[in-house]
């Protein structure tokens, strides 16, 4: 390992922008994958993907394994497992702890000229349609899943042949990583260019290098036990632990070492939203990195940079062709102010059966989660002010929710769906209407339509736009009706629907404003404020 002195001496500007998207950006994880300017562009190792470049726009997928080896199987040391609470060799060998699944993802979009980029942060535990069958049959799992099916599927068909360990590893490796850009694309809608993968290990040398991290914890009470969220014997996160000045009530400022650091960003047992919440305390640290590297006023010495990372193969992939150096060179401008993080929103919770066991999962909108995604990627121009002002347009009035009434009709497979779209809609304040499933023979199409009659096309573009759809007027329906034809693909009720985005996370992002206990719902933003201490905000 390095000092913290060293560590924390990144040499130009070049090793804090890589530092920033490779390292901090994106966190389970994430730890100092430069070296030397010279070998920078040895780092890869990864598979080739199409329309990938290194300088300009692009999105980076960033996969976070809770695998306790290497990327060649072999399992970390004893004392480098200890020490982040990961279990032992032992536990590592019988595989009673850890597996290739991408416990932590978030996706990136540099914008042109790299001043400025925006991040999703995709919960584990959402519910997917794989693009294919990667593991016996199975097409429909958890999102981190489809790099852990497609690996193992890798290793079982190699078995016995004539191939090396090494060789083995590798191949299941680009399985594995190839699997879940696919399973990523899919659910976003977006094309990954590049792409970034870290195991345990490097948040933990991450953390290490810089003598450990600053948190901000708000204590909160969880299933009716007070300051739940400060301890977690799963991860080895403990808050209360001797050394910790930890005062009673209101957030707490704490400097964690390397082996808590790591724990804090692991932890979800004790959580209100368990890898919701847990997200926000990735996204903190990351805050945190960022805020260091430009504060430490020592980014002028590049012969620093040769003791950085020897064997950056070790705990770091990228994609081959994804050249450090360039991007590196091409991110300078870019600082934590212009970097915005959010979580991905979810439709609700659900128990399914998976893998012939019953587990937790989040249902998603899809189309919403794609509209979302798409918007902050692709934000509208913004509209050139007129050399001479324009008359002011009267404002659009918008009759009162209770005086529409809303049909819903179910064109897909889900049973009860359009009960539960009616229930969300009255919930609003609509008047109940027909619930019911398309009429046998119509068709209907993959995406959910609103239609409506004279009077209600203010109240069905303010539908349209929580569904994620379009609206269009239909003279067939009675005056004041709206009615909501929902598509093939739909299986939950939008996200959007929901009258708190608090509990669904349903609302677009938008960044808050405040910093002092600034949790964020899943959907919403965990941004810093101008004056908050270390740059960071407080989250549970």
């Amino acid at each position: 390992m390095f000092s913290a002195r060293v560590g924390r001496i990144i040499a130009g500007k070049v090793g804090y922008t890589v530092c920033c998207l490779l390292a901090a950006v994106l966190v389970v994880v994430s730890g100092y994958a430069h070296k030397a300017v010279a070998d920078l562009n040895a780092i890869g190792g990864g598979i080739t993907i199409g329309g990938s470049s290194s300088v300009g726009a692009m999105n980076i997928l960033v996969m976070g394994l809770e695998s306790r080896t290497n990327f060649q199987g072999q399992c970390l040391p004893e004392s480098l497992l200890v020490a982040m609470h990961a279990g032992s060799v032992a536990s590592c060998e019988d595989q009673t702890v850890g597996a290739q699944d991408t416990d932590t993802l978030i996706l990136v979009h540099i914008f042109a000229g790299g001043q400025k980029a925006v991040g999703f942060s995709i919960p584990r535990d959402d519910l997917v349609t794989y693009p294919k069958a990667y593991f016996d049959g199975i097409t429909t799992g958890k999102i981190d899943q489809a790099y852990y099916f497609a690996y193992v599927t890798s290793l079982d068909s190699t078995f016995g042949s004539s191939m090396s360990s090494k060789e083995r590893y590798q191949q299941a490796n680009d399985a594995g990583q190839a699997a879940e850009i696919a399973t990523v694309e899919s659910v976003t809608g977006v094309t990954i260019n590049n792409y970034v993968v870290l195991n345990l290990a490097s948040f933990f040398t991450l953390a290490q290098d810089f003598g450990g991290v600053e948190v901000c914890v708000t204590p909160t009470t969880v299933n009716g036990t007070p300051d739940a969220n400060l301890s977690d014997q799963a991860s080895g996160w403990n808050a209360v632990a001797d050394g910790y000045n930890l005062k009673k009530g209101g957030p707490q400022y704490l400097h964690l070492a390397a082996d808590q650091a790591l724990a804090f960003v692991r932890d979800r047992d004790s959580l209100p939203d368990t890898d919701l919440s847990r997200t926000h305390r990735q996204q903190a640290v990351i805050d945190y990195v960022i805020w260091q590297l430009k504060h430490e006023n020592a980014f002028s010495d590049i012969g620093q940079l040769t003791a950085l990372l020897s064997d950056a193969d070790q705990y770091v992939i990228t994609n081959n062709g994804f050249k450090l150096f360039d991007f590196a060179t091409n991110m300078s401008a870019l600082t934590g102010k212009n970097l915005k993080f959010y979580t991905l929103p979810i439709a609700g919770y659900s128990d399914v059966e998976l893998n012939g066991s019953m587990q937790d999962v989040n249902d998603i909108d899809l189309s919403y989660i794609q509209k979302v995604v798409n918007t902050a990627f692709n934000p509208p121009a913004p509209v050139a002010k007129s050399a001479t002002p324009a008359a002011k347009k009267k404002a659009v009035v918008v009759p009162p929710a209770s005086t529409v009434t809303v049909d819903v009709y179910n064109g897909g497979s889900t049973q009860g769906l359009a009960g539960a779209v009616s229930q969300a809609l009255v919930a609003l304040g609509y008047k109940q209407g027909a619930i019911a499933d398309a009429p046998a023979g119509q068709t209907v199409p993959s995406a959910t339509q609103v239609l409506y009659g004279a009077g209600a096309s203010a109240n069905a573009a303010k539908i349209a736009a929580k569904m994620g759809a379009s609206a269009s007027a239909l003279a067939s329906l009675p005056a004041g009706h709206v009615e909501v034809l929902l598509g093939t693909a739909s299986t939950v009720v939008p996200a959007g629907l929901s009258s708190s985005s608090n509990s669904s996370g349903g609302a677009t992002p938008t960044p808050s404003s405040t910093a002092a206990a600034n949790n964020g719902a899943a959907g919403s933003a965990v941004t810093v404020g101008a004056n908050a201490k270390y740059g960071i905000p407080c989250v549970y």
